[in-house]
Parts: C-alpha cells; sequence; structure tokens
C-alpha cells in the first residue's frame, strides 16, 4: 500500500459521487455541506436538541462557516435558535416543519441515488463490498468513536436472520420484562408463518445492522381485515438503543405499508413497552383499545394502536 493507492481511490470514489450528483439536482439549492448540517439537525441523538458547538464538532466546521450556514437556514425558514437546556450559554438549533421538509426532501434524494449505484452491483457481490466498506472504516476510522445514527444499515434478512430474530426475541424479552419461553414460542410460530409462505410484494421483513452483526429488526404481514397490514416483532438490541434505530424501522413500515397501497397499519403490543409505544405515537398511531391478559407468565395490559395510511402524519 502506498500514498499513490490511497490518493487514486480518492480520485476514483470522488468521480462516483460525483457521478451520482447529476446537475446538482442531489441537494439544489444546497450545497454539500449545508445538506451534511441538514442531516445533523434532522437526526439529533435521542432526546438531544443540537447547537452549534455540537455540529461544529460533528463535523469539523470552522465556527464562522457554520454561522453564515446557520444563518442562511435561519432566513430560508428551516431553522429556529434558543437556549440550550444544557448550557444557558449556548443557542439550541430546531429545524422547523419546513426545515424538516428540505432535509427529508434531500435524504430521499441522497438515497435514490445511492440505491441506483448499488442496482448496478450483483447481488451476490454485495455482501463483499459492505464488509469492504466496513474494512476501510474500521482501518481508517478512530476505533474508540461510538456508533451512530448513519452507521446503522437496514437490510432485508439473509441466511440466519429469522433464526436471530427468534432467539433475541425470546432472550430480551426474557431478561428485561421476564417473559417465559411461551413468548419465544409465539415470535417462533409468527417468523415460521412468515418463512414458509409470505408475498414479497406486500410482506416484508427489515434487518437493522451495525458493524457487520443485526441490532434490530421489524416486521410488516397482511391482517385479516381488507386493505389492513400489521406491524410485528419490532426490537432493537440494548446496545444499540439511543441511535434512531427503533425510529427508522417503524418508519420503514409505514412508508412500504403506503407505498404498497395499503389503507390502515395495526399492531397489538403491551403497555411496558413504554419506549416502543412512544415511537408509534410519534409516528401517528392511535390507541384503540386496551385488554388486561396474563400471558409469557406475566399481568400485562395489551394494547391495540391503529394508523391510518390514506395521509401523512403530521
Amino acid at each position: 500500500m502506498t500514498v499513490q493507492d490511497i490518493r487514486s481511490f480518492n480520485r476514483f470514489y470522488t468521480h462516483v459521487v460525483g457521478a451520482l450528483d447529476y446537475s446538482r439536482h442531489l441537494y439544489a439549492p444546497y450545497t454539500l455541506t449545508e445538506s451534511r448540517v441538514l442531516y445533523e439537525l434532522a437526526h439529533p441523538e435521542q432526546g438531544h436538541r443540537l447547537d452549534a458547538a455540537d455540529l461544529r464538532t460533528r463535523l469539523n466546521l470552522d465556527a464562522g462557516y457554520l454561522s453564515r450556514i446557520l444563518g442562511k437556514f435561519e432566513r430560508d425558514g428551516l431553522v429556529e435558535r434558543g437556549t440550550s437546556e444544557r448550557d444557558s450559554r449556548r443557542r439550541s438549533i430546531t429545524l422547523t416543519a419546513r426545515g424538516r421538509g428540505t432535509a427529508e426532501l434531500l435524504d430521499e434524494r441522497s438515497r435514490e441515488a445511492v440505491g441506483t449505484l448499488l442496482a448496478t452491483v450483483p447481488e451476490a457481490e454485495r455482501a463483499r463490498l459492505a464488509e469492504a466498506l466496513r474494512t476501510v472504516r474500521s482501518l481508517l476510522g478512530d476505533g474508540r468513536a461510538a456508533p451512530r445514527a448513519d452507521d446503522v444499515l437496514l437490510r432485508d434478512p439473509g441466511p440466519g436472520d429469522l433464526g436471530w430474530i427468534v432467539a433475541r426475541n425470546g432472550a430480551v424479552y426474557a431478561g428485561e420484562f421476564g417473559f417465559n419461553a411461551e413468548y419465544e414460542g409465539l415470535v417462533a410460530r409468527i417468523v415460521a408463518d412468515f418463512a414458509q409462505d409470505h408475498d414479497p410484494h406486500l410482506e416484508r421483513v427489515w434487518i437493522a445492522e451495525l458493524d457487520g452483526r443485526p441490532v434490530g429488526c421489524v416486521m410488516c404481514v397482511r391482517d385479516e381485515a381488507p386493505g389492513t397490514a400489521r406491524l410485528r416483532l419490532l426490537l432493537v438490541e440494548p446496545g444499540a438503543r439511543g441511535l434512531g434505530v427503533g425510529d427508522r424501522l417503524v418508519r420503514a413500515v409505514v412508508d412500504f405499508a403506503r407505498g404498497v397501497g395499503y389503507r390502515e397499519l395495526v399492531l397489538w403490543t403491551n403497555d411496558i413497552l413504554k419506549s416502543a409505544r412512544a415511537l408509534y405515537l410519534r409516528h401517528g398511531f392511535v390507541l384503540v383499545g386496551e385488554t388486561p391478559h396474563r400471558s409469557f407468565g406475566a399481568d400485562l395490559t395489551g394494547q391495540d394502536w391503529r394508523l391510518a395510511l390514506h395521509r401523512a402524519p403530521e
């Protein structure tokens, strides 16, 4: 490996990335750096509002340059500034509704562009590509850096992943809530039914992956009621919480269900799963019923939630 090898790769990859941004459509009317600032504002750590100091640290930006970017965003109605809850000497920065919409549009364009690039890679070679990317990051990155939300990949399940869903649901729910093997048996039946017979156009499973290992999952399947989909088996590993994994998994189900034409999305959960319930509320689900029951070795209150899909949640 020589300096020239790395410089040659840089030229190659810069050309690839530049080709994605055809006629500057990808980030217009903002620059790549401005788009990156919007992305960070749209994906803060859970329960944490960003301030200018946070952004400077995350993006390694000059204070004056960042100030000019934020001033432009404020004039465009994309951000609002307030007093930081952590330090009254700092100013918190939050996206407005217009800012969130702009960030979502830029993120959608980026996903589409990268998806177009990935479509040129044969399916059989994609695992090798992913491993190569992880190797580069591992060797050249700061091994002490904490994982970030954009380190998490959502993908379809591969060999062994459905078994992982059963095993981890059983272990996590036993450890956190004392559920017995009855719950693991229920998960096993749900997963087996999906594996044996599902419509790939109307039903999907997502695996959240971090550093080459699964850290979360969720499922979207047809419900008995016509035009209705059901969200099932949402799980985020304890060590991956706080990265927005659950939010991305729920959003993936909602977007998929809406995109394939379901009229509503339903789910069943228990009142003790407070973090999951907060996610459902954030995505517009409405609690429509509660029923006490004894299951999985515990006294619980089951909850039915519903989301109408004919319009996007506010």
